[in-house]
């Protein structure tokens, strides 16, 4: 997540620099054939492009929209699991007496935490990150997850015996929630805490596997192929045609002038099928870098940050001083 004022231009310009060098290409062969070659039949008419153009910005527009519905709902889903988490914070430290249990309910919750966010990071088939323009812009800012494995991560947290077992399993952050289940299960047999405290704990639990499903749902299910591959489409097409419905526009021009530009309007067509096939290629990139918020682009929901968040919160509920700091951006951005 970006947390500066902006991005700056330059920034945004080195990101989608590979498709305004397509975008140069496509602009001047046209141009090219049409006025160094006398190919003048290759003109296409503006109301044929301007019509797709049309039909393209819809389709770009309401892609934009549904991928911000996702980024939105996984930063709801988080939010919602940070104020949980505190919640848990309060029934494990005042509904038990026995501070060492305390900590042990509490740092376990740290295991799922740290679980959950390096499951949110796995690569997808449909994520863009390995995409070369993506690739390139992480040396701008730094992904927790790729710079410690989790193994070294849950060592701060589970005990060497729980740590093992999890490792081995499929769905880890699933198999920490139920070791919480049956450490509470084992403090109401143990008559440790009451029913209305077990149930209210056990209820607490439920509400986490809750929202482990909703940010599940959102890792693994993509947005929908058939939406993203007919807006690719679009833009491609509608970039392809520009310059060559712009030739004759431009051609006419130089009825009406005189001096060095007469004769050579129709390399306008260049720098202007450029810049705006430019805004249509930088909506779709844009679309497509909020389309999976926790892949790790620089676009992501902050789930590193807000972990961290959660930890320093819940040690100094149980009272302990030694908390480690808050994640700091890099270039203004964080995850």
């Amino acid at each position: 997540m970006h947390v500066g004022k902006s991005y700056k231009l330059s920034e945004f310009l080195i990101w989608t620099r590979r498709k305004i060098y397509a975008l140069l290409v496509l602009g001047i062969i046209p141009v090219l054939l049409y006025q160094v070659m006398g190919i003048k039949w290759l003109a296409v008419p503006w109301t044929v492009v301007a019509l797709l153009g049309t039909a393209t910005a819809f389709i770009v527009g309401f892609k934009n929209t549904q991928t911000y519905y996702r980024t939105r709902d996984a930063q709801q889903v988080w939010t919602n699991i940070l104020n949980s988490s505190r919640a848990w914070a309060i029934l494990s430290r005042d509904y038990l007496h026995d501070p060492e249990k305390t900590r042990t309910l509490i740092y376990r919750h740290f295991a799922w935490l740290t679980a959950m966010r390096y499951q949110m990071r796995e690569d997808r088939i449909w994520e863009g990150t390995d995409k070369r323009y993506n690739a390139e812009y992480r040396r701008y800012y730094t992904i927790p997850e790729k710079e410690t494995t989790l193994e070294t991560a849950l060592e701060k947290y589970l005990p060497d015996h729980e740590r093992h077992y999890i490792l081995g399993t499929k769905n880890k952050a699933t198999q920490i929630m139920g070791m919480q289940g049956k450490s509470i299960r084992e403090l109401y047999d143990s008559q440790q805490i009451a029913l209305a405290q077990f149930m209210e704990m056990q209820k607490a639990l439920n509400n986490f596997y809750v929202q482990q499903g909703q940010c599940e749902s959102i890792k693994d299910a993509p947005y929908p192929r058939q939406y993203s591959v007919i807006n690719t489409f679009f833009v491609r097409l509608f970039c392809f045609l520009l310059p060559f419905g712009m030739l004759q526009e431009f051609d006419k021009l130089n009825s009406s002038l005189e001096g060095i530009m007469k004769g050579n309007m129709v390399w306008l067509v260049v720098p202007f099928s450029v810049i705006i096939s430019w805004m249509y290629t930088s909506l779709e990139q844009v679309g497509e870098s909020t389309e999976n918020p926790f892949e790790g682009s620089a676009n992501d929901v902050p789930i590193s940050q807000m972990c961290r968040a959660i930890e320093i919160d819940l040690r100094e509920m149980i009272g302990e001083q030694d908390t480690p700091s808050y994640l700091q951006p890099r270039n203004n951005i964080i995850l």
